[in-house]
């Protein structure tokens, strides 16, 4: 589930140069709570996809566990697109348990966002809060 909160968030990060004007930019990088993954975001097919730039090494391993030999690379957001009220719909693929899951994002700031995955359509739901990563 968390794998799917990462890309549902990335996802949202993405703006696409149709947006309307006063929406942020989802475009770039983001980094889940525990700052375990980064997910770099860019449009894709007419919508917005992300995929993971960086990973630590309890998310490598638990990628691994799940056959995920290189999560790295791996795409994690698929086919979101705009609403037209500031969210995000699409899919996020959770690669620990090699699930896809339907999802939303949602602007919570400039430099924050809110990912949502959900089992069954807008029900059993689970939410987490995204950011930029730091530049040192």
């Amino acid at each position: 589930m968390t794998r799917v909160l990462i890309a549902i968030w990335a996802a949202w990060m993405l703006a696409l140069p149709g947006m309307a004007q006063g929406e942020p930019s989802l475009a770039g990088e983001w980094i889940n709570p525990r700052g375990s993954v980064i997910v770099a975001t860019a449009p894709c097919q007419g919508g917005l996809c992300g995929w993971v730039r960086w990973a630590n090494g309890e998310a490598l391993a638990d990628a691994q566990d799940a056959g995920v030999a290189h999560l790295v690379g791996t795409q994690l957001l698929q086919d979101y697109k705009a609403d037209g009220r500031g969210r995000w719909s699409g899919r996020v693929y959770v690669p620990d348990i090699g699930r896809t899951f339907s999802s939303t994002i949602r602007s919570v700031d400039p430099t924050h966002v809110r990912i949502s995955g959900c089992l069954v359509g807008s029900w059993i739901c689970k939410s987490q809060i995204w950011s930029r990563p730091r530049v040192d």
